[in-house]
C-alpha cells in the first residue's frame, strides 16, 4: 500500500468520514416538551446502516486508492462501490432530516451526520472530475540537489560511500590513475587498436507522474502489471521511442506508454 497516491480529494473524504462517525454520537432529535438523549447507536439500523456506511464506503474509497492495482467486487470497482455507500448515506440523511417526525425537531447529529455525508458523497464523486482534487495528498519528496558544477559524480546507485575522496588523494583533487594489477581488472575494457563502445544517449532519471496511470509489460500486452502513483517517484531506465521503462520501488520493470506530463528529478 503507498499513502503517497491519495489525492486531496481523498484528504476531504477522509475528513469527512471522521465527522460523520462523530455526528453519530450526537444527539439525534428532540421531541416538543421532552429532553431526549438519543444518538444513532439507539438504532442499528441508523447507526450502522447509514452513519457507518458512510464511513464504510469512505474506507473502501481510500483503500482502493492505496492498493497498487484496483480490486474488484462482484466484477464492481471497489472505489464505484465505496461512492455508492456514501450517496445512499447522503440519501437516507436528507430524508430523515426534512421529515424527522411529528413535534420533532432535528438535533445536531441529525443535522451534522447530513453536512458530513453530503461533504464525503461530493468529494467521492468529483475527485475524478476535478484536477484540483487529483492533486497528491503527501507532496513527494523532492530529488537529491544537483552537484555544484565542476563536483565528481557519485559512483553509482547504492554504492556506500561514493563520491568520497580515496586514500591518498587530496581532498578535492580529481583521482589519479591506478595501472590494472590483474588481466581480470581488464575484462570488459577496450584492448589497444580495438574502437571503443559506443555510448548511449539514454540516461537513467527519476520521474514521478501527475495522474495514475498503468504500467504495462514488457513482453507487449495491454495486461497492467501494475499502477504508477503520484507522489513517488520512480526510476526509469530505457527509453523506447515515446515510451519509457520504468522500474518500481519493489523492482518490477514494465512499460509506461502515457508520458505527458511526467515530472523530471
Amino acid at each position: 500500500m503507498n499513502i503517497r497516491s491519495l489525492t486531496r480529494g481523498d484528504g476531504v473524504v477522509i475528513g469527512a468520514a471522521v465527522l460523520l462517525f462523530i455526528a453519530s454520537f450526537l444527539n439525534l432529535s428532540s421531541v416538543a416538551g421532552y429532553d431526549l438523549d438519543v444518538n444513532a447507536w439507539d438504532s442499528l439500523g441508523l447507526g450502522l446502516g447509514i452513519y457507518m456506511g458512510g464511513v464504510i464506503g469512505a474506507v473502501l474509497i481510500v483503500l482502493n486508492r492505496c492498493l497498487p492495482q484496483p480490486r474488484k467486487i462482484a466484477g464492481l470497482d471497489l472505489g464505484t462501490v465505496g461512492v455508492a455507500f456514501t450517496v445512499l448515506a447522503a440519501w437516507s440523511l436528507f430524508w430523515s432530516l426534512v421529515d424527522p417526525g411529528e413535534r420533532t425537531d432535528a438535533g445536531s447529529g441529525l443535522i451534522l451526520g447530513f453536512i458530513a455525508a453530503l461533504l464525503l458523497a461530493a468529494a467521492a464523486i468529483a475527485t475524478p472530475l476535478v484536477g484540483a482534487l487529483q492533486a497528491a495528498l503527501v507532496p513527494a519528496p523532492g530529488p537529491a540537489a544537483p552537484q555544484p558544477y565542476g563536483a565528481q559524480p557519485p559512483g553509482g546507485y547504492g554504492y556506500p560511500g561514493a563520491g568520497a575522496p580515496q586514500p591518498g588523494q587530496p581532498y578535492g583533487g580529481q583521482p589519479q590513475p591506478t595501472p590494472p594489477f590483474n588481466a581480470a581488472q581488464q575484462a570488459g575494457q577496450p584492448q589497444p587498436g580495438q574502437p571503443a563502445p559506443a555510448a548511449s544517449d539514454f540516461s537513467p532519471f527519476w520521474f514521478a507522474v501527475p495522474v495514475p496511470r498503468p504500467l504495462f509489460a514488457e513482453d507487449g500486452s495491454q495486461t497492467p502489471i501494475a499502477e504508477l502513483a503520484p507522489g513517488t517517484w520512480y526510476l526509469a531506465v530505457e527509453q523506447r521511442g515515446p515510451a519509457l521503462v520504468a522500474q518500481t520501488q519493489d523492482g518490477r520493470r514494465g512499460v509506461l506508454q502515457d508520458t505527458s506530463g511526467i515530472q523530471r528529478g
